[in-house]
């Protein structure tokens, strides 16, 4: 690692971070070099590699900023109003609907991504992850007490593997609208927001 002031050092790596979110916008993961996200950034592309060391660590600390970003939500949510069922769903759902990169992350393959990281901010990554299934769970806490805790981790374990699934639903390209046609597969396409909205409720409704 350079030296340099902790506040400069996670300056440059939000700003590395930065213009790999950009390109994410643009292309698929697999079309992405450090080559790419370098020329986004003031630095050349070995001076990229002074902070993260594969181009897997810079997409995990984008999914990690989206779960900060995320909790952020969530910590809101829990110190907000009182919230009945049809409330938290339509509050989860608009959570996730200003987090499009991270269901699109979360779309991808995990075992490959974070398998090609240092066990450190492998750690880092899991520690706000976790802070996610928390923060989740007490929001269910706290709007739905006679939820006991058993129920609780049911709707947190259901929920989080449903989120790997919600973009690739949600967002289609045209090749794939046609592909679909041409199988003759009636398939009705809907919204991130409608998709998790439903799914809290039905998950709620089960209970």
């Amino acid at each position: 690692m350079p030296k340099g002031s902790p506040e400069l050092t996670a300056a440059r790596r939000m700003e590395i971070v930065d213009a790999c979110e950009a390109l994410y916008r643009e292309m698929p993961f697999k079309d992405i070099t450090v080559g790419m996200i370098a020329e986004r950034t003031t630095f050349t592309r070995a001076s990229v590699y002074n902070y993260f060391k594969t181009k897997e660590e810079i997409f995990l600390a984008l999914l990690q900023r989206e779960y900060e970003l995320w909790n952020a939500s969530l910590a809101a949510m829990l110190e907000g109003p009182a919230l009945d069922a049809e409330g938290f769903a339509e509050a989860l759902a608009s959570s996730l609907d200003e987090r499009e990169q991270l269901l699109k992350i979360l779309s991808m393959n995990h075992y490959d991504l974070e398998g090609s990281v240092r066990h450190e901010l492998l750690v880092a990554f899991k520690r706000e992850y976790g802070r996610s299934l928390t923060l989740v769970e007490n929001c269910l806490e706290r709007f739905f007490p006679s939820m006991d805790e058993s129920t609780r981790r049911d709707f947190v374990y259901t929920f989080f593997p449903m989120m790997f699934g919600i973009y690739p639903y949600t967002v289609v390209t045209d090749a794939q609208s046609t592909a679909m046609v041409e199988a003759g597969i009636d398939f009705a396409y809907t919204s991130a927001h409608e998709l998790i909205r439903a799914s809290v409720l039905r998950l709620l409704g089960s209970n």
